[in-house]
């Protein structure tokens, strides 16, 4: 039988528009921000505060409550003296040493602790001016920081820079470039001919982007130049995601400490379903016949691409199989200026389909739209295109220059880079609660776009969402609970106990009292992303009920009922399988619910 093929093409509407000079320029730009982590002092409100009064002079923690502060301190080897009140009546307090911010807040959540008279305590956190790359053409990436039309990208690098996330480009691969220097992990070549490889050989580990120029007749019988010149079009979405920021050079990328895995699919005249979906599953950290395994899983898969006709089932299994590992697929909408539900992946199940706005903030005039598309981001248009990394080749690669770009191709990294922004200040989030939060915070449209999803994605909005999941009442782990008959008592619904295991023989019980008919949720959120710890739940009676073991870095969550008529304990274990140990290297976090 003769085999079909079906083709899937790059989305960029319209290609080199422009370009900017080859070469790199230096400048010293308008400064950056250095993300201050750590502090030496600690914000601390009682209940029985007075606010300021002219005249009045700092009234110090005296007595009990300060023989309180000094049992928290030595817990973590500082000590806290009054250095002055607040307008509110908060005693501002000077620790001995600078700790990390995260380590302060285990020390105030110790001191709420202690002393149910604390109305809150936090750190005295030391701030900055909202940062401003110091590289040459920030000033014409428009579309991270005007407020018609951008992405609100500012606002959201003072609390998230993607660091520890990696972002998969399912593309043309890459070109080594001075922008993209330490940006770029070891990808794969998943392009199985030959000829639409273009460089010699079929499926291999080499992802560089040999280049994808067409001749008239290539790629059909018939079948003009779809283009004499190479794209470069996987080191353009490349950059755009995570080209090196503040580095005196070039161009921003919307998650610049993330990293980049190029996944090779696309080549001359197009690429194969069957290669797209490999590379996909590959990058997610699933398993691919012949293929050595992928050591730097991706949580985040940029699709810059797409067909026509309906979802097929080898893209959707790909899908389902990234998803359940926790990764995040974003697609490009396509530029047809037509429905989406008939282009694929964008109407596949589970993707964040991301439509194309120009300058002004409206549709793009190429860009797909309708009920599939979850959100939008600036893509290009007449008026003002997207700037990013690129190669001054014309067939095969050359120098490396930058370039301007427009398509829902470009839109795409966008959304791509906001996700990693997402997941580096809470790697818990699912793939539903990410699409779910960048609906919810995106930003209307200030111009028409009819079918263009929930709004213009709001970087900042959407990290500072992704920041709020994980806060409220904190606890810490408190040794030793290491067996049954050893534990830590929790008591406080929707807690978040934060603890580590000490060595790979170490096991962390928590008992928690489950009122009748109700069922207590465990969720454990690895410290990194090696970190493999596994949670297993006991009934009352310490027999195993539920087992949660999923691999390095992803989140496990169990699940116990109380099916008796009156409260009964219920016992949490926290249990080490590999990775890291310590305070710092072993450290997790257990969210409690009933």
């Amino acid at each position: 039988m003769k085999q079909s093929k079906f083709v899937l093409a790059l989305c960029a509407a319209a290609a080199f528009t422009g370009t900017v000079h080859a070469g790199v320029q230096q400048s010293e730009g308008q400064g950056h921000t250095v993300r201050i982590l750590d502090t030496d002092r600690l914000i601390v409100k009682y209940k029985d505060a007075v606010p300021a009064m002219k005249g009045a002079a700092v009234v110090p923690a005296i007595g009990l409550r300060q023989s309180i502060i000094d049992r928290a301190g030595q817990n973590f080897g500082v000590t806290l003296r009054e250095h002055r009140t607040t307008a509110t009546g908060a005693h501002v307090m000077q620790l001995s040493r600078r700790m990390a911010l995260a380590d302060v807040k285990a020390l105030a959540d110790e001191l709420k602790q202690r002393d149910d008279t604390v109305e809150y305590a936090e750190p005295d956190r030391i701030m900055t001016k909202q940062s401003t790359p110091t590289d040459p053409y920030y000033t014409s990436q428009w579309h991270y920081f005007e407020p018609t039309g951008g992405i609100n990208a500012p606002a959201a690098w003072d609390k998230s820079t993607g660091a520890g996330v990696v972002v998969a480009v399912i593309d043309t691969g890459y070109r080594p470039h001075a922008d993209l220097a330490g940006q770029i992990l070891p990808g794969y070549d998943f392009i199985t001919s030959t000829k639409i490889a273009n460089d010699g050989t079929a499926r291999d580990s080499d992802a560089s982007d040999p280049g994808d120029y067409t001749l008239a007749g290539e790629c059909s019988a018939g079948s003009p130049a779809a283009d004499d010149n190479s794209s470069w079009h996987g080191t353009h979405v490349a950059g755009t995601i995570a080209a090196k920021t503040n580095n005196g050079v070039g161009v921003a990328g919307v998650a610049y400490n993330a990293r980049i895995l190029p996944v090779r699919v696309l080549g001359k005249c197009g690429g194969y379903t069957s290669d797209i979906a490999d590379g996909m599953i590959w990058a997610s950290g699933g398993t691919v016949t012949n293929v050595p395994a992928n050591p730097n899983k991706a949580r985040v898969l940029n699709l810059s691409l797409g067909g026509s006709g309906a979802c097929d089932i080898t893209t959707q299994n790909a899908i389902n199989s990234a998803r359940s590992r926790g990764t995040v697929v974003v697609v490009a909408a396509g530029n047809s200026n037509v429905d989406a539900v008939n282009s694929n992946p964008a109407n596949c199940a589970g993707v964040i389909t991301v439509a194309a706005t120009n300058r002004s903030g409206g549709k793009a005039s190429y860009s797909n739209y309708g009920n599939v598309v979850t959100v939008a981001a600036p893509g290009g248009d007449t008026g003002g295109y997207i700037l990013s990394t690129w190669n001054a080749g014309t067939r095969g690669p050359g120098a490396d220059n930058y370039g301007y770009m427009a398509g829902t191709s470009m839109a795409t990294p966008h959304v791509a880079g906001v996700v990693a922004l997402m997941l580096s200040v809470n790697p818990a989030l699912t793939p539903d609660e990410v699409a779910a939060k960048l609906k919810s915070t995106a930003r209307p449209f200030p111009a028409s776009c009819v079918g263009c999803g929930a709004g213009i994605v709001n970087a900042a909005a959407a990290v500072n969402a992704s920041i709020a999941t994980v806060s409220g009442p904190t606890t810490n782990e408190v040794e030793p609970n290491n067996s049954l008959s050893q534990w830590n008592a929790v008591t406080t619904n929707g807690v978040t106990v934060v603890g580590n295991l000490s060595a790979s023989t170490d096991n962390d019980y928590f008992m928690i009292q489950v009122p009748a008919g109700r069922t207590l949720t465990a969720t454990l959120t690895q410290g990194s992303t090696t970190n493999d710890f596994d949670l297993t739940g006991y009934d009352d009676a310490g027999s195993t009920k539920v087992v949660s073991q999923n691999g390095a870095g992803l989140v496990d969550s169990v699940s116990l009922t109380n099916t008796y008529a009156k409260t009964s304990p219920r016992y949490i274990r926290v249990r080490y399988k590999s990775g890291g140990t310590g305070s710092v290297n072993g450290k997790y976090t257990l969210k409690l619910t009933w």
